[in-house]
C-alpha cells in the first residue's frame, strides 16, 4: 500500500494490524515501513536476541574445544584492565 493510499486508509490500516495483518508501505514502489502490532514486534525481537546468543554459544564452544596457543593474545597490560573493568562493573551493580 502506498503512503498516499494509507493516509486515506487509517482506520482500515488500524483494523487489519488488529486482525494480525501486517501492512507494508511504499514510497515510488519501495518499501519503507512494516505496521504490526507491539506484540509480535516484541516476539521478533526477542527471536534476534536468541538468535545472537546462540550464535556467541557456538563461538564460545568452538573456542572451548579448541586447543590453546602457546602465546597469549593480549599483553598482560591488557589484561588487567579488562579484569579492572569487570571487578568495577561489579562492584557497581
Amino acid at each position: 500500500m502506498s503512503v498516499s493510499e494509507a493516509r486515506a486508509a487509517l482506520s482500515e490500516i488500524l483494523e487489519r494490524v488488529i486482525g494480525g495483518e501486517e501492512v507494508t508501505l511504499t514510497r515510488h514502489g519501495v518499501a519503507v515501513a512494516v505496521i504490526v502490532r507491539p506484540d509480535v514486534l516484541k516476539v521478533r525481537r526477542a527471536e534476534g536476541v536468541f538468535e545472537a546468543a546462540a550464535s556467541v554459544h557456538d563461538v564460545l564452544e568452538q573456542g572451548r574445544r579448541g586447543p590453546l596457543g602457546s602465546q597469549p593474545t593480549i599483553s598482560r597490560k591488557r589484561a588487567e584492565v579488562l579484569v579492572a573493568d569487570v571487578r568495577t562493573s561489579r562492584l557497581g551493580s
